[in-house]
Order: structure tokens, then C-alpha cells, then sequence
């Protein structure tokens, strides 16, 4: 695949593209599931139709981590300073011919929550990278070596293959996975754990459509309890009565229309109500369970129930540091320490917390209390704050 893209006016070409991009110009390919199970399956593209692109819970609480993680400013340095401009940085801005950094790496921490493994390409193996791709994790594959460690990825579009080397001093994979304690190569992904509520959140949105449809009334069953001398209903009646409650009491359009029965005909119903079953607290408690998973509070996501922090401001500061922090520290120490190998340089890419507006309570009272500090030199001051210490100049 080759990017082409408009500069100052002139098209110019860019040698350098994906090699996956060839293995995504055929035909498409489509997923078919066979028979009706009681659990959808377990594989990353059922659970990302199932609990992602069906599921508005799922849906909403990656969607927010992954552009809140994407959106979080970077900071660049080394043991000496803090860069404004960097290779890297520009690397980052500019990633590929198709992407921006916020889109780069929104598609990152979404493959990431949804199947527990991150792939990054890069393109361009002599010196810092020209491009850096996000490849889908259900089409990689690791190949183990003889020790365990991979030595190739295969990445996989139905009966294409591209075969990544891993052995050599500089690859061209960085792979990032969640903790899965009963797996060596492939990581645990958020959507699995809620796998069985995001089954009951659906289950319980398909009754509910299936009950509107019928007129919001359950299941029954009319029971003919015969005249004399007749035991069962005729061909005739049987068929009369079926035509007559297909067309008269099925359906949204029928609803409250009274229902007739007579010759020894009665209705039981065979059904529960949504009142009995509590069918709204069964739903709510399974997408709390679904934001559970995840790490995004249930108020930021508008489901009602147990009000655990005093207020929205709360439970958003709590969403950064517990959920979104944590993953884009752990993703970008893993692209920085990747991202030296190709140049040799030791710069470190970390989340600027002095820039996130949902921290802001809390930067200025550690500001405050570092900066109250007398007994503590302007040196010591920095090093705690996470700044790097002055060079010559006072830069």
C-alpha cells in the first residue's frame, strides 16, 4: 500500500508503506457464526461484535478510555532535559500518511481493551522509524522459538500471510499485552471478564424489543377445555382460531385490542412480567458489571445505582488515575524503550500530568506543598515534581 498525499502543492509519493497493506487490498472477509449458543463465543472478533459494536455499555466505555488515553499530553525527555520538539514527538504527530497522532493512538489503546494485545509496526528499520502502524490484533499471531520468546509474528488475512523476523537487533514489532495469568503469549482483555454480562445486557435488550413487539404482553397458552362429546378441537377451528390471533392480538399495532374466546377456550399465561422478573435493576446491574471491567465509573457513563463518589469531579479524577494513567504509562514506556533501539537515544515518553484539566485539584496542591518545603533545595524540588534538574544556564 502506498500513501499518497498532497504537499506544498506537488503529489508526492511515499516509499516507505505497511507490509500488511498488500495482505488488505483483495477481497474483504466476513465472520460467520454457525448455530445458537446460550454464551456468545469467546474468540476477540465475537466479543468485539458482541460486547463493542453491540453493546452501547461496551461501546461507551472504551470508546471514553481510549480517546481520554489518547488525548492525554506527552512529555519527552532525559536524565538532562525536557524536549518541546524531538524526532520522536514528530514521529508520533505524523505517524503514517493515514493517521494523526490521536487517531494512531486511539486505534493502540482500543485493540488493546478489547483483545489484550497491542501490535505496533514500524516501517523503516535503518534509524528512528518513518512510519508506525497499529495492526489488528485477531490477524496476529506469534510464533514461538525453541526458548519460548517469539521469534516471528504472522499477521494473517485469510489465506495471506506476512511473516514479521523478530531475532534481529532492531525489530519491527513492539507487542504490549494485558496480564493473562493462564497465558505466555496473548493478554487478558477487559471484554472477556464481562463476557457473561455483556450476554445478559443483550439477552435482556432483545427480550425487550421481542415484548414490544407483542404488544408488551407475555407468553400464554389457550387452553380448550372441549364441549360434550368433543374432545379436541377440529382442523377447521384450530386453523380459524390461529388466523384469528395472527392477525388480530400479535404485535405492536394490536395492542390492547380485547380478546374473544369462546367453545370452552381460556387463556393462561405462561410468561413472566418485566415487573416480576426486575428486569430493569437485572440490566443495570449487569452494565454496572460491564463498567466494572473496564474501570470507568457507572455516573461518567449515566447508569443509575450506587452513588460511590460525592460527585461527577470525583469520579472523573478517579477514572484518570486509576484507569487511564495506568494504561498510557504502561503502553508508552513499552513504544520508548522500542523506539531506542532504532536510534540509540534514551528519551522517555511519559504522561505530562501537569496538563491533564481533570488533575488539576491535585497538581496545585503537591505544587503547593513542594514549593512550601524550605528544607528542601530547588534540585530536590524538581526531582519530585518529575522535572528534570537545570543544566548550565538555568535552561
Amino acid at each position: 500500500m502506498v500513501f499518497e498525499f498532497m504537499r506544498r502543492g506537488r503529489e508526492v509519493p511515499e516509499a516507505k508503506a505497511s507490509a500488511t497493506g498488500p495482505l488488505t487490498a483483495g477481497p474483504g472477509i466476513s465472520y460467520h457464526g454457525s448455530g445458537r449458543v446460550v454464551w456468545s463465543p469467546r474468540d476477540t472478533v465475537s466479543l468485539t461484535k458482541a460486547g463493542f459494536a453491540g453493546n452501547p455499555v461496551g461501546f461507551r466505555a472504551v470508546k471514553l478510555i481510549a480517546e481520554a488515553a489518547a488525548a492525554v499530553p506527552l512529555a519527552c525527555q532525559d536524565s538532562t532535559r525536557r524536549y518541546d520538539a524531538h524526532p520522536v514527538l514528530g514521529l508520533l504527530a505524523r505517524p503514517n500518511g493515514a493517521q494523526g497522532r490521536a487517531e494512531l493512538l486511539e486505534a493502540a489503546y482500543g485493540q488493546l481493551l478489547l483483545s489484550g494485545n497491542l501490535y505496533f509496526e514500524a516501517v523503516g528499520l535503518e534509524g528512528l522509524p518513518l512510519e508506525l502502524h497499529v495492526l489488528r490484533a485477531d490477524r496476529m499471531s506469534v510464533v514461538p522459538g525453541s526458548d519460548g520468546w517469539p521469534i516471528a509474528y504472522e499477521y494473517a488475512v485469510g489465506t495471506r500471510k506476512h511473516r514479521f523476523d523478530m531475532t534481529g537487533d532492531v525489530v519491527p514489532i513492539c507487542h504490549i499485552k494485558s496480564f493473562h495469568p493462564q497465558d505466555d503469549h496473548y493478554g487478558l482483555s477487559p471484554i472477556q471478564s464481562a463476557a457473561s454480562a455483556i450476554d445478559v445486557h443483550n439477552s435482556a435488550s432483545r427480550w425487550s424489543k421481542a415484548l414490544l413487539d407483542n404488544a408488551a404482553r407475555p407468553s400464554g397458552a389457550i387452553i380448550y377445555n372441549g364441549g360434550e362429546g368433543q374432545a379436541a378441537m377440529t382442523p377447521e377451528q384450530y386453523d380459524r382460531l390461529l388466523s384469528e390471533i395472527e392477525s388480530n392480538h400479535q404485535g405492536a399495532r394490536n395492542a390492547g385490542r380485547p380478546m374473544l374466546l369462546e367453545g370452552g377456550l381460556d387463556w393462561r399465561p405462561m410468561g413472566f412480567s418485566p415487573s416480576d422478573m426486575e428486569f430493569q435493576k437485572t440490566k443495570e446491574a449487569a452494565a454496572r458489571e460491564i463498567a466494572t471491567a473496564f474501570g470507568v465509573p457507572p455516573m461518567l457513563l449515566g447508569i443509575p445505582g450506587e452513588a460511590t463518589f460525592a460527585n461527577y469531579q470525583e469520579a472523573n479524577r478517579a477514572f484518570y488515575r486509576l484507569t487511564v494513567l495506568p494504561l498510557v504509562t504502561r503502553v508508552l514506556a513499552s513504544v520508548s524503550d522500542w523506539l531506542g533501539r532504532f536510534d540509540g537515544s534514551n528519551v522517555v515518553l511519559k504522561p505530562d500530568l501537569d496538563q491533564i484539566p481533570a488533575l488539576s485539584v491535585e497538581r496545585e496542591a503537591q505544587w503547593r506543598r513542594v514549593s512550601d518545603a524550605g528544607f528542601l533545595t530547588d534540585a530536590e524540588k524538581r526531582a519530585l515534581l518529575g522535572l528534570p534538574p537545570l543544566v548550565e544556564g538555568g535552561e
